[in-house]
């Protein structure tokens, strides 16, 4: 009796598996065409939907006051790029694990993406100024991320299912085009995202250079008088100088998107408290009577000394004449403003409307049209507080209301309700810790108290006795003022310190307060050397 031996049973060939390297930079690459897309389809449709300038907008509106401040306190004006390059590394991390879980098949990847598109999504739809139109970008950045991570991924698989088949099985796609295919998707990322940029400006310069064009042809607008010569040390000492040119002038806000609204686009509307409720057009302003001031402006968030304060001719509106128009009914205490991304701030009705205010509806700056970075194209301006409560960029609401009916952003978050401005000075040259010839040494800096003016500055050194420094020329209580004096100084590690006082004879104080609630107090001290 014979046996037969049973038919050789087929083997399977092994399961492809994509290298974890590969595997990495494939969910990189798919998370980072999804994020191109969406902020190019945002630039054709609605700059504010970008999915991932909105989750940095919804981290910032959620993060907690410390968190805040220790960001503003840390990175300065660099907040914002710290934010996004953070952003960016978590997202990139997240991506490659997506991609490493997807060796063998690509669900796991497909699951994060899709995730990470929701997210987008979401905080898309939950801006304060959301759109249906907002919608169209973080779709096209989900369906972007999805496509790409499945071809990238089928490409790679197919490529080793070939090769693990052995020379017989020939291989379906090359390494050789994994690499084509993955150097397209990174192209195709940072040209989307290039274009997303640019897109999201588009035309916003056009209409700042038609703005600019009109205010240098109006005639009629009150222009503020020339900086008198003696007003200014910065030629001779190189202090700061007492105009601050627009590239140079501090920002600060939480727009990490800066809106993108034409002139001609642009609307206010003013409404609640008043009797006649009214939506102005930037021709309506242009209509009206301008004015030109020469103004300084303080972040509260700056420390005593520090550089948050500058000053510049601003063109604009009377604000007061125009709440006058619409007739600010009793009780009405705040004004409460919206920016065009959503941001909110509330300004005590009854500084706007003292007489010698000088509140703007600002459209010029520094003889131009506002750059886009701060406020363009209308902004407030109300000479004598912080800008937190007064100094709304891409200002497009105003409503006149209660402190009890409505709060504003800082308000939420610990920050005091009325913020004036305190009397303060700070010490420009020498710079701290800089070496020095001995023998007279200038000192030199600015002291401000809006809207009541410096009537002195003084002036010590090493602990002495206090000296009074001389005053520069006065331009007005809305500004700064500098100050000047020369101390005899051997060589050595020295301290100097200064106090201001104002024109009702109140002096800045010596104690020690940080920016929160209301600004910080205390004498600026620098230390320097003389060799």
């Amino acid at each position: 009796m014979s046996t037969t031996a049973a038919p050789p049973q087929p083997t399977r060939p092994p399961r492809p598996v994509i290298p974890r390297g590969l595997a990495a930079l494939i969910g990189v690459l798919a998370v980072g065409a999804a994020l191109g897309a969406g902020h190019v389809v945002a630039g054709l449709v609605s700059p504010s939907s970008s999915p991932y300038l909105a989750v940095g907008d919804t981290v910032i509106r959620f993060s907690p006051q410390w968190l805040t401040e220790f960001a503003k306190t840390t990175f300065g004006t660099a907040d914002k790029p710290v934010l996004l390059g953070g952003m960016a590394v978590v997202i990139a991390l997240v991506a490659a694990a997506a991609g490493i879980a997807s060796r063998r098949n690509p669900g796991p990847g497909v699951a994060v993406v899709v995730v990470l598109g929701v997210l987008g999504f979401l905080a898309v739809l939950f801006v304060p100024v959301f759109a249906p139109l907002d919608l169209v970008a973080p779709l096209a950045s989900l369906l972007a991320g999805v496509l790409v991570f499945r071809f990238l991924h089928g490409l790679a698989l197919r490529t080793y299912a070939a090769a693990a088949a052995g020379p017989s099985g020939g291989p379906a796609v090359s390494r050789r085009g994994v690499l084509i295919g993955s150097s397209a998707a990174v192209g195709v990322g940072a040209l989307a995202a290039g274009a997303g940029g640019l897109f999201l400006g588009r035309g916003i310069e056009d209409s700042r250079a038609q703005v600019t064009a009109r205010l240098a042809a109006l005639t009629g607008v009150q222009r503020a008088p020339a900086i008198p010569a003696g007003a200014d040390y910065a030629a001779e000492l190189g202090t700061t100088r007492f105009v601050t040119p627009n590239p140079d002038f501090y920002r600060i806000d939480v727009a990490l998107r800066i809106p993108t609204r034409s002139a001609a686009d642009w609307r206010l509307r003013i409404h609640g408290m008043v009797d006649n409720e009214m939506t102005l057009t930037f021709d309506d302003l242009l209509r009206r009577p301008l004015v030109e001031k020469t103004i300084t402006m303080m972040c509260v968030s700056n420390e005593v000394g520090g550089p948050l304060i500058s000053t510049a001719n601003f063109i604009g509106v009377s604000l007061r004449d125009i709440l006058l128009e619409a007739g600010v009914r009793p009780g009405a205490q705040q004004v409460f403003t919206t920016s065009i991304d959503g941001w909110t701030a509330g300004t005590p009705t009854d500084v706007i409307m003292e007489p010698g205010r000088h509140a703007l509806l600002a459209v010029g700056m520094n003889g131009e049209a506002l750059p886009p970075e701060h406020g363009f194209p209308v902004r407030m301006v109300v000479p004598g507080l912080y800008g937190f409560v007064s100094a709304t960029k891409w200002i497009a609401d105003m409503e006149l209301t209660t402190f009890d009916a409505r709060q504003p952003y800082w308000l939420q978050r610990g920050w005091a309700q009325q913020a004036p401005i305190k009397t303060q000075s700070r010490i420009d040259s020498p710079r701290g810790f800089s070496t020095v010839p001995a023998g007279k040494v200038a000192i030199a800096g600015i002291a401000w108290s809006q809207p009541t003016g410096i009537s002195k500055v003084e002036v010590r050194m090493d602990g002495g006795p206090w000296r009074v420094a001389d005053l520069a020329t006065e331009v007005s209580g809305d500004t700064w003022r500098m100050w000047r004096t020369e101390f005899d100084l051997a060589p050595g590690s020295h301290t100097v310190q200064t106090r201001a006082t104002d024109r009702n004879g109140r002096t800045q104080t010596e104690m020690r307060a940080d920016p929160i609630p209301d600004g910080a107090t205390g004498w600026p001290a620098t230390i320097f050397n003389v060799s």
